[in-house]
């Protein structure tokens, strides 16, 4: 009888970027796993990585194919990835094309073919592909096609457990197939797809199945690249375990500000800065990456509407040299412009770079931006995605500052985004005035969660030294019109910031 610790399964880890997350931990040992979905999709690709990332001399791995093509064919494309090492083939990993058994069109030979090399080779991984060929030879004895093909998937099943190896069966099949007898023997099945809107496409990847495992529910965006598969889980680690939040208060950088939210912004906030265009919210935001470099942190710039060098070129107003804090690896600055991403690749890449400089600070310039940079498919779900990245970069402690653009800043033009205001902890409201004559910059601070704050207006202007406070508008009434008047009655204009400043 097995102890307890004998009966513990073993975990492989698929060397897959993101797919141990998803699967709930790696892949059991021993496992028969079904990888099912349409051509093109990456079976190929996924198997060949996870044999590659964990076969080794005692560790063999069987790769039998049954294509129409000749094996040749096939590696001389997968070659072409990072994680291929013609090295170690076929010594480690030896491919087995059974194209001439099946052109027999009977079942019995490609089993006796597939006993017959692993009972040769003894490998610890098996993989067939693609499965759902060696299926296709059932169809023209249509009566007698699902009892063949049962007992063919019963006894090739029953075989590959006996013989202890994990086991990998490829097979292009669709929704409508589910009850084919493969997916009831598959310890794990892996469905992979691509949704197509527009001109827009995405991958993504499911775990139906996973015995001894508790996956990670939904679907998971991947990306093929020149190293492999990439998987995107939509539940990322770091919203697991929330760190505890301090009463530490962060300075904007702005003189004045901070005093208008009650000293400060509260580490590990939201802050959102809305404001029509040229309103100076990536001024202000620029500052508070300025302000936090100046005190010895790290900070992460994600942009979405110009590229790095445009923003590091304006951002040269600042006291502290971006450029400089970028080659000493405190400063990241990010470019997010594709028309086909997810928010959890954008994450992906928001967090690597937060990791690399040790950020306690996060930039997100512009929410209109990054909606645009949004597949298609995941726009209609913008709300969730930014609560989703919200949440991954708080629970870690990190203050992220966003910038969003309201369609008007005169009269009857919105404070916030209603869209997303509701991910915020802090609001900045930035809005235009005319008061004699002349175009004002005017600020508010809307919300500063569980804080007191200003409700006071403040004239700002944007200086070649940044933002800088002027004096409240005391006195006027009507400012949220945008042709606010003195309560006097007068049409008196308003000292400027300049000269109020002195």
């Amino acid at each position: 009888m097995s102890t307890p610790s004998e009966s513990i399964i073993r975990n492989i880890p698929t060397g897959v970027p993101g797919l141990d997350s998803v699967l709930g931990g790696g892949l059991c040992e021993y496992s028969f796993n079904l990888i099912a979905g349409a051509p093109g999709s990456g079976k190929t690709t996924l198997v060949q990585q996870i044999l590659f990332n964990n076969a080794a001399a005692d560790r063999r791995a069987l790769y039998f194919t049954v294509l129409g093509e000749p094996t040749v064919k096939m590696l001389r494309y997968q070659r072409q990835y990072a994680f291929f090492d013609p090295d170690r083939v076929p010594s480690q990993i030896k491919f087995v094309n059974l194209s001439a058994e099946v052109a027999a069109g009977d079942l019995e030979p490609v089993l006796e073919r597939i006993v017959d090399e692993v009972g040769r080779f003894e490998p610890a991984f098996v993989a067939v592909d693609s499965f759902r060929t060696i299926a296709a030879i059932t169809d023209g004895e249509r009566d007698n096609a699902h009892v063949a093909l049962a007992t063919f998937v019963q006894k090739l099943s029953l075989q590959l457990t006996s013989w202890e190896v994990t086991s990998f069966l490829l097979g292009e099949y669709n929704e409508d197939e589910r009850r084919h007898p493969v997916f009831t023997v598959a310890d794990s099945i892996l469905w992979l797809s691509e949704d197509v809107d527009r001109n827009s496409a995405v991958r993504k990847i499911r775990v139906v199945k996973a015995r001894g495992r508790s996956p990670m529910p939904g679907l998971h965006t991947f990306r093929i690249a020149s190293d492999g598969v990439r998987v995107f889980p939509r539940i990322p680690e770091q919203q697991r375990e929330r760190v505890e939040r301090s009463a530490r208060r962060l300075g904007t950088g702005v003189p004045g500000l901070d005093d208008m939210m009650g000293g400060g912004i509260p580490e590990g906030d939201v802050v959102m800065i809305t404001g029509p265009a040229g309103s100076g919210k990536t001024t202000f935001a620029t500052q508070f990456v300025a302000e936090g470099l100046a005190h010895g942190e790290s900070c992460v710039v994600a942009v979405f509407e110009e590229y790095p060098e445009a923003y590091l070129a304006r951002a040269k107003t600042v006291p502290v040299d971006f450029a400089d804090m970028i080659a000493e690896n405190r400063l990241a600055v990010i470019y997010l412009r594709p028309l086909d991403l997810s928010v959890d690749e954008m994450l992906s890449e928001i967090m690597s770079a937060v990791h690399r400089v040790g950020a306690s600070r996060v930039v997100i310039d512009s929410l209109s931006g990054f909606e645009l940079a949004l597949a298609p498919t995941f726009r209609i779900d913008f709300r969730e995605s930014l609560y989703r990245l919200a949440g991954a970069l708080t629970a870690t402690g990190i203050t992220i500052m966003l910038t969003a653009e309201v369609e008007s800043g005169f009269a009857g033009g919105r404070f916030t985004h209603e869209r997303v205001s509701f991910v915020t902890d802090d609001i900045l409201a930035q809005r235009y005035v005319e008061i004699g004559g002349e175009l004002r910059k005017v600020l508010a601070v809307v919300k500063t969660r569980g804080s007191g704050h200003s409700t006071e207006f403040r004239e700002y202007t944007l200086t070649p030294e940044g933002a800088v406070l002027g004096e409240s508008l005391v006195g006027y009434h009507g400012i949220t019109t945008g042709v606010p008047n003195r309560e006097d009655g007068s049409d008196g204009g308003l000292p400027s910031v300049e000269h109020a400043a002195h």
